[in-house]
């Protein structure tokens, strides 16, 4: 598998000689790094001319924070939940865009699967659509854009897929509040769904670490 992976790392880096691009090789699996204003580029390539046919997944990610942790568990230790606390503490810096999207591809042809990533800049993030290339593209992108606030330029019908019309926010960003920002009920009164404000208090929860229990004792 890892010679096969070469290989074909090998005819990628020459075909896109061209333009920036990371090819790396991990877990038995092949990705390729680029920036946004090249990925139909990439895409439409790896298409017509390394037959990868199908689009099996696209998704959006917000690397807001990534690689960065106020927790340090490595190692576990009797403290309890409090266990090595340490405020600021970051295991690596991330100088990368802090949007991407992702392109699982596959080759029924030749039985090869790829994943490309592609950095998009901007607030909001935009990047071309690959509904053009592979019509599956079409819901996967506007789940993109619903969940995560990224733009695909040219999508035919780019609007929320899984939230609400009116709805307020991204909900996989990592800025975005876990109780979010608006709840609904039925109000009797006016006989529709209203909107309020979220009452939900912000709280984080702690684990009850049990020191003794009479129920495991001799």
């Amino acid at each position: 598998m890892t010679k096969y992976l070469e290989t074909l790392s090998t005819e990628l880096q020459e075909r896109f000689a061209d333009i920036p691009i990371k090819i790396k090789i991990a877990y038995n699996e092949l990705t390729i790094e680029i920036s946004a204003k090249h990925s139909f580029y990439v895409c439409e390539s790896l298409h017509n001319r390394f037959d990868f046919s199908q689009l099996m997944d696209l998704c959006g990610v917000d690397y807001s924070q990534y690689k960065q942790a106020d927790w340090e568990t490595k190692t576990a230790s009797s403290t309890g939940f409090s266990r090595g606390v340490h405020e600021g503490i970051h295991q690596d810096e991330n100088d990368k865009p802090r949007y991407a999207v992702i392109y699982h591809l596959l080759s029924v042809k030749n039985n090869q699967r790829i994943r490309v990533r592609a950095f998009a800049e901007g607030e909001p993030p935009c990047i071309d659509s690959v509904t053009s290339i592979w019509n599956s593209a079409n819901w996967y992108e506007r789940e993109a854009f619903d969940m995560v606030g990224i733009l695909f330029n040219g999508h035919p019908d780019l609007r929320r897929i899984l939230t609400d019309y009116g709805f307020i926010g991204h909900p996989l960003r990592k800025d975005f509040p876990v109780s979010g920002n608006v709840e609904m009920r039925y109000d009797p009164d006016t006989k529709r769904v209203i909107y309020e404000p979220v009452s939900i208090e912000p709280r984080t929860l702690v684990p009850r670490v049990i020191r003794q229990d009479n129920r495991y004792t001799d």
